[in-house]
């Protein structure tokens, strides 16, 4: 006997797949088919699974509500006293299931830290009946406590990303045709933007009906919405060219906080048009992530684990021991105030499987302590794009990149538009010898985070992918680009010397190798770190033994 049967239009199947993970999450059986949902003969295991359910979760949106097969099982659940309905797209349900309690969780996109969610998980449970929680993996381990800070941590205060509403862009050409394409721009723009990790964006429908021009009070609207930001822009025909202009507003002040131009040529438009999406919706992202940690630096006290995150992320960035030990500190916070939010965890394993891979040894119980966490994780939040990504990372840095590739692809192949996802999926690539696949990704990781903070990450794995692929004086030039935006990274100097030998300067690497050491890398790191970015290396040791004597002739 299943705790849950699932009723849904076959359209609908993603936000049920939300619905499903989540209540499996919650340590509740779930049944719900795939395959009977395209108007096949009624089933008669279909129907006796929903009969012996003990509770029916009916998912209304525009579509289930016309489905003849979602009302007959509607209606067998009420008959039953067995139904749960909730709604996930505004629409009008069924005359019988007016006057039927209705969550509405319209809103919801897998966040189990929402209230609306946590209420209508409750309401599921009691009449269910079932309280207990699967077991996790790492569950029976203590978990952190919370760091000493002034804060008060308040557990389960998981917190989101922030919410932001696209407004209608204006045509200031005047013309017919722009009038489309400002329309279909908007949808656009909000459709890349539901990719994104950093970001959470209102349907189209919700603002299409508005009128800019008549919107005179910001933060009316914006507490209206419900929303921390509000994206407004306009198009206009500047030569050959047409021009898209946007401006991100604080919700609450109504004062703008970020204006970017956009250009394309009219005649390569129909061409172009795609690109000038990603563009945009890229731009934006990483400017909303920028601000959401800047905010979360800047505030006192009574964080959510999503701001801890927020600031583990800032100080990881910075990719040095002492940076990589605050971000494990705030990822260790996140985790003490939200102990079951699997991206805290992800963020855990990610912070502390780079700080191995920085300082090491090679200590096996350390492994099996970072993987346990990553495995928490995935058990948490088994398809979270971010838990992917990061989990990814974690296990390739800690020596398992075969396997830390293939999460990492799966978090792109649900978020393909995202920079910093790409990014991750593109270093588990080239730790896992797959070279110019990690190239690739490595170049289009950076056309996705304009402006990110982890863009000279990037620029180092660049140069670290041509050196491994012997294209030396691509490396020595790559490595260059890296130093103009951080001359101060040890790591940089090693590899630097590295690519010195093979282009013939030996004084000039015997120097990086000196700054690497007086940068406070020591020699067994140096190797260390070298050994897991290169593990599928053919010439690893002959690699390994050079920077071992570079190393032996800078201490002489």
């Amino acid at each position: 006997m299943s705790d849950i049967f699932l009723s849904y239009n076959r359209e609908d199947q993603s936000r049920a797949k939300l619905f499903a993970d989540a209540f499996t999450a919650a340590g509740l059986n779930v049944w719900w088919d795939t395959a009977l949902r395209s108007g096949e003969a009624y089933d008669e295991v279909t129907e006796a699974a929903l009969r012996a359910a003990k509770a029916v979760v009916v998912l209304w949106s525009p579509r289930s509500v016309v489905s003849r097969w979602v009302r007959a099982e509607a209606t067998i659940a009420d008959r039953c006293k067995t139904l749960v309905p909730v709604t996930i797209e505004p629409c009008e349900r069924p005359i019988m299931f007016e006057l039927t309690q209705t969550a509405d969780l319209s809103h919801w996109m897998g966040d189990s830290a929402d209230r609306s969610w946590a209420a209508f998980l409750r309401d599921v449970r009691g009449l269910v009946g079932r309280k207990a929680e699967p077991a996790l993996p790492g569950a029976g381990l203590p978990q952190p406590e919370a760091p000493t800070v002034a804060e008060t941590l308040k557990p389960g205060q998981c917190g989101s990303a922030p919410s932001l509403a696209v407004l209608p862009f204006t045509n200031r050409s005047g013309l017919t045709e722009d009038e489309v394409f400002a329309e279909g721009m908007v949808e656009d723009v909000i459709s890349a933007l539901t990719q994104g990790v950093n970001v959470r964006v209102l349907g189209a429908t919700t603002t299409a009906n508005l009128s800019r021009a008549a919107i005179t009070d910001i933060p009316a609207l914006g507490r209206q919405l419900g929303v921390r930001y509000l994206l407004e822009g306009n198009i206009r025909r500047v030569g050959t060219n047409l021009r898209v202009t946007t401006q991100l507003l604080d919700a609450e002040s109504g004062t703008a906080i970020w204006t970017a131009k956009f250009d394309r040529p009219l005649s390569e438009l129909a061409d172009l048009q795609e690109e000038l999406v990603i563009e945009i919706a890229a731009n934006l992202d990483t400017q909303v992530h920028n601000l959401e940690v800047e905010r979360a630096l800047k505030k006192p006290g009574d964080i959510t684990a999503w701001e801890a995150i927020s600031r583990a992320w800032s100080a990881y960035r910075l990719y040095d021991p002492t940076a990589m030990q605050l971000a494990i500190t705030e990822a260790t916070r996140a985790v003490a105030i939200a102990p079951d939010y699997g991206v805290a965890q992800a963020m855990l394993a990610v912070t502390q499987a780079t700080q191995f891979a920085f300082t090491g040894p090679n200590d096996p119980a350390e492994v099996q302590r970072i993987r346990t966490i990553a495995e928490r994780a995935l058990a948490l939040a088994p398809d979270d794009v971010m838990v992917l990504a990061w989990v990814g990372l974690a296990l390739s840095y800690i020596g398992s990149a075969n396997e830390g590739e293939r999460y990492a692809a799966r978090a792109v192949s649900k978020a393909p538009g995202v920079g910093t996802i790409r990014y991750g999926y593109a270093i588990a690539s080239v730790m896992n010898g797959r070279l110019e696949m990690g190239l690739a990704e490595l170049k289009t990781s950076l056309r996705l985070m304009p402006g990110a903070m982890v863009v000279w990450i990037a620029k180092m794995w660049i140069a670290r992918a041509l050196a491994l692929a012997e294209r030396w004086a691509e490396a020595d030039t790559a490595v260059d680009e890296v130093f103009a935006l951080n001359p101060s990274y040890p790591h940089g100097h090693v590899l630097k010397a590295l690519v010195s030998v093979k282009l013939g300067r030996e004084t000039e690497a015997l120097n990086h190798v000196k700054t690497a050491r007086q940068l406070g890398l020591a020699r067994a790191s140096a190797e260390h770190l070298y050994r897991l970015c290169a593990q599928t290396s053919p010439s690893l040791e002959a690699d390994v033994a050079l920077i071992h004597a570079l190393y032996a002739a800078a201490e002489a």
